[in-house]
């Protein structure tokens, strides 16, 4: 492979896009510019991947003519549509143009604005933009996880190609890298190939130039419409399967063939014509067995010359390979340069680029969520901080895990709980700010993260630093949102109040009995007494 067709695939490649992903149902090339619509149900984050997939971005609605252009590709379809505007601050700005917004091209310059009447400035807002024609593709703010029904793609053409002259009985359609068809334009993307009707002649777009197929076999089988070969003389070659030949018109269909000397031969791929004689020759990525009839699989990838540039690696594939680019890094044109994550809000809060990766960081009165390292989370840090409140609902505050809010005569202020007074802790207890951390005393170990258990080899408590670190043992609880099953400050009053109350029953029982014992004593003594009185006397009689 000499420099110059290799410049051509690599560059052909990456303007034509990662394999996969989803194609564009609908487009528009205006200028140095194309427009595609998927219809794909994609989050903010998926949509703009594949969009930079394709080479691209989601599309920015600068002025009025993206705006008709948006409308176009539209114009025919139901559903909520992602455009590349999103918010990266922490809050929107009800003041600007583009409301504190941004273009995933991270800039705000924009003549057009159209947002929805219902637009939310409050801080808690959803962060990205979506179009629809039921909603007249007014600018609507949706949460960036939703699906939508599909999205909307804008690319950059670089040395685009001008539509090809036809006679009065042609006409010529155009298939894009993007992967949507066109027929009525001016300018075509490089990667682009034309087909001339009724000839089924077919011409690829590089570098302001339409080569006639069939061109290098790594492009689309080079235009063939059954296969592609080099030829012994590295000349891309069409070929067709067996009983067939290539059309001597196009060079690239099938047609049936009258007699066919290559049945006779039995290849494996294709059969090659040279002077008269024939002989087999195999696809791109195989070459030819010593029976000079079979194929067998190259691994180009063994060749280190095949994915020149850096940050570039190869992929080998069943019959060829591809170059891509390293993890964190995307194609742009030739190249392989760092992929700005950044630029799909990845971020809750703010997003920092690095070579091949970013960072999240949070703005100040928060922290990273340990949990989400994408998210943020209330942070005070100090025994009293400043609640956060709704702007638009003063009465609405909230404040971090660990403390609770305190109105004052103006504001609304987050005071720092102790953890330690609720005795969550078996032993020892160290209020934080937020928090709290459980602690043992020695020869106990610290489990659950707040039950101390006593060591086996320890009977008396004593320090044995075989078995037994020299210091406690510490854990870090994130919050009181958890007790030990040990009794509580409130379980303890009340079993103090049931005894006492039991206590108090059993006094009043006895009380209760003791007195009646004492009326049935005085209650005998009084009718002894009575019987005294009238004169009864138990007689005995002599028998």
């Amino acid at each position: 492979m000499n420099d110059v067709t290799g410049l051509l695939v690599v560059i052909l490649v990456s303007m034509m896009g990662r394999t996969g992903g989803a194609g564009a149902n609908n487009g528009y090339c205006i200028g140095n510019q194309c427009f595609g619509m998927i219809q794909d149900p994609s989050d903010f984050t998926t949509a703009q991947d594949q969009c930079k997939d394709k080479g691209g971005h989601l599309m920015t609605v600068r002025s009025s003519v993206s705006h008709d252009i948006l409308s176009i590709l539209l114009g025919n379809f139901t559903g909520r549509f992602w455009i590349g505007l999103h918010l990266k601050t922490a809050c929107p700005d009800a003041a600007a143009g583009l409301k504190g917004f941004q273009w995933v091209t991270e800039d705000s310059e924009s003549d057009f604005f159209n947002w929805a009447p219902s637009f939310d400035s409050s801080c808690s807002s959803p962060r990205c933009v979506s179009v629809s024609k039921e909603s007249d593709f007014k600018w609507t703010q949706e949460p960036c996880g939703e699906q939508a029904a599909g999205f909307l793609c804008e690319y950059g053409l670089i040395q685009p190609c001008k539509n090809l002259e036809v006679a009065q009985d042609e006409s010529v359609t155009y298939m894009t890298p993007m992967g949507f068809k066109v027929e009525d334009v001016l300018s075509l993307p490089m990667g682009t190939i034309a087909t001339r009707m009724p000839s089924e002649t077919k011409y690829l777009c590089f570098s302001e130039k339409w080569l006639k197929a069939p061109w290098n076999c790594e492009i689309q089988e080079g235009g063939c419409e059954h296969k592609c070969a080099m030829d012994p003389n590295e000349v891309p070659s069409c070929y067709c399967p067996p009983g067939q030949i290539v059309s001597p018109e196009n060079k690239v269909t099938c047609e049936e063939a009258t007699d066919d000397p290559c049945l006779a031969l039995r290849c494996d791929h294709a059969c090659y014509r040279s002077d008269g004689s024939y002989a087999c020759v195999c696809d791109h990525g195989y070459k030819l067995a010593q029976d000079g009839r079979s194929c067998v699989d190259f691994n180009d990838c063994t060749d280190e010359r095949q994915c020149p540039g850096e940050n570039f690696k190869c992929k080998n594939t069943i019959g060829g390979f591809q170059c891509v680019c390293e993890d964190g890094y995307v194609k742009s044109g030739s190249l392989c340069v760092d992929d700005n994550e950044c630029l799909s809000a990845p971020c809750e809060h703010e997003c920092h680029n690095t070579p091949g990766s970013y960072n999240c960081s949070c703005f100040e009165g928060y922290k990273v969520d340990p949990k989400s390292p994408n998210k943020c989370k209330r942070h005070c840090g100090k025994e009293e901080c400043a609640a956060e409140c709704d702007p638009n609902d003063a009465s609405q505050c909230y404040c971090p895990d660990g403390y609770v809010a305190e109105e004052r005569e103006d504001h609304t202020v987050c005071i720092e709980i102790d953890e330690c007074i609720s005795n969550y802790c078996d032993q020892q207890c160290t209020n934080t700010f937020g928090s709290y951390v459980c602690s043992c005393s020695p020869g106990y170990t610290l489990v659950n993260q707040y039950n101390c258990v006593k060591n086996e080899d320890h009977t008396d408590g004593s320090q044995d630093s075989t078995t037994a670190p020299d210091f406690p043992t510490t854990s870090y609880i994130p919050g009181p949102t958890r007790q030990p099953s040990g009794v509580s400050v409130g379980a303890f009053v009340g079993i103090i109040l049931c005894t006492v109350f039991l206590i108090v029953l059993v006094v009043f029982l006895a009380h209760h009995i003791l007195s009646r014992r004492g009326k049935m004593e005085s209650s005998g003594a009084l009718k002894a007494q009575e019987g005294e009185a009238h004169g009864l006397h138990r007689v005995a009689t002599d028998a």
